[in-house]
């Protein structure tokens, strides 16, 4: 099992019995409050899921990230993970000062204010995403944040609530279980959709390899027409039930915003597979990707930059399922032509889906096509 990235798995959850004497000291505190996205950040770093991350980036660090994609002790890291807030909020903070973090009208962390800067959002926006373009949702998200940053480590006091809590499994939970299952080989499964059979064929074949199937489904705020987080929850339920073996895989969430930055994704996520204790990571077609803005292949090449990210990606290219052959292939395995390959277009599989239609069996399993057909509207409006 690969140790934490930067070699220790973080913990910023404040211990109970430091607790009741937080909460008093807090009601004293600067208030702000965050974001759906920023409250999974603030959680994912206290449970040690964006380690060696303590805290929200200061200056050095985004600039660092931005233009190296690299944190400034060298080690990589290529999304910026930031807290934003209002001039005016800003005027009251000074460096040093502790601020308190509500969501949901509750107190969640409070975090240690060692830096508040201004950055163009301009040059934030193209440095993550390649591009300013209004219609990237990462980028229309840049925008809408506050005029200044506030860098510094933080404390989780309140963990928030979901109704996907009993799928959530810390980094520090699953390293022991894939120890207690014996695994030392472990390939990561990042996924936002339901399964459909290309991406069992995928996991299976790098199962032939490893010692266990990790997915890990984002959980949080997707764009609009991605699908339904309790759809893709119940989806996989349904084909690890009916077509996995029980010792051989398992799923937990990440709460997380997608920022659709294409090939820094990629990375990033890999680094947060490695730090709940994967060797191996897939990295399909288009990972990350939204619309035309990257190539269908930009985030596998990407790795070729980080020789020492510690842990290995698996590339998958073309697969699709032949009718000849009778399973999911791909061009490699696969000799028969184009009039006998079906492919596996998410799109395609949407659009039978949104209209009423079953997916036929060579797209997708039956017990996973009645699970989404259950629902009258599976997609995000």
């Amino acid at each position: 099992m690969p140790k934490p990235h930067g070699g220790k798995l973080i913990n910023r959850v404040l211990p109970k019995q430091k607790k009741a004497r937080t909460l008093e000291t807090a009601r004293s505190l600067e208030r702000i409050d965050v974001s759906p996205a920023v409250a999974s950040d603030i959680e994912n770093i206290a449970k040690g899921v964006f380690s060696p991350l303590e805290g929200f980036m200061t200056r050095d660090m985004l600039e660092s990230v931005l233009h190296h994609q690299r944190l400034p002790n060298d080690l990589a890291w290529t999304i910026p993970i930031l807290l934003d807030t209002t001039s005016n909020k800003a005027e009251k903070l000074s460096e040093g000062d502790d601020v308190a973090l509500y969501f949901n009208d509750k107190l969640l962390a409070l975090t240690h204010l060692d830096e508040k800067y201004a950055m163009n959002k301009e040059e934030l926006a193209k440095g993550t995403f390649e591009t300013n373009d209004l219609a990237h949702p990462g980028v229309a998200m840049i925008r809408g944040m506050g005029e200044v940053f506030l860098g510094g480590k933080l404390d989780l006091i309140e963990e928030s609530t979901s109704p996907y809590d009993k799928y959530k499994l810390e980094p520090i939970e699953t390293r022991v279980l894939f120890e207690e299952k014996g695994w030392k080989t472990v390939v990561g499964f990042q996924t936002r959709n339901p399964p459909h059979l290309g991406h069992e064929y995928v996991q299976k074949t790098a199962l032939a390899f490893v010692d266990g199937v990790f997915i890990n489904p984002v959980i949080g705020k997707k764009k609009k027409g991605d699908f339904q987080d309790q759809v893709i929850l119940e989806a996989y339920e349904a084909l690890m039930k009916n077509y996995y073996l029980k010792k051989s895989i398992v799923m937990s969430i990440l709460p997380f915003e997608m920022r659709y930055a294409g090939p820094r994704e990629a990375i990033f996520h890999a680094i947060c597979r490695k730090n709940f204790g994967c060797t191996h990571f897939i990295i399909g077609r288009d990972h990350a990707g939204v619309g035309n803005y990257y190539g269908p292949y930009d985030a596998q090449k990407i790795f070729e930059n980080f020789p020492d990210l510690g842990i290995s990606p698996l590339f998958f290219k073309s697969f699709f399922y032949c009718k000849k052959c009778g399973a999911a292939t791909n061009e490699k395995a696969c000799p028969h032509g184009q009039d006998e390959r079906i492919n596996f277009s998410g799109t395609k599989i949407r659009k039978m889906l949104s209209q009423g239609q079953t997916p036929p069996k060579e797209l997708m399993r039956p017990e996973v096509a009645q699970v989404i057909a259950k629902y009258p509207n599976p997609f995000v409006d």
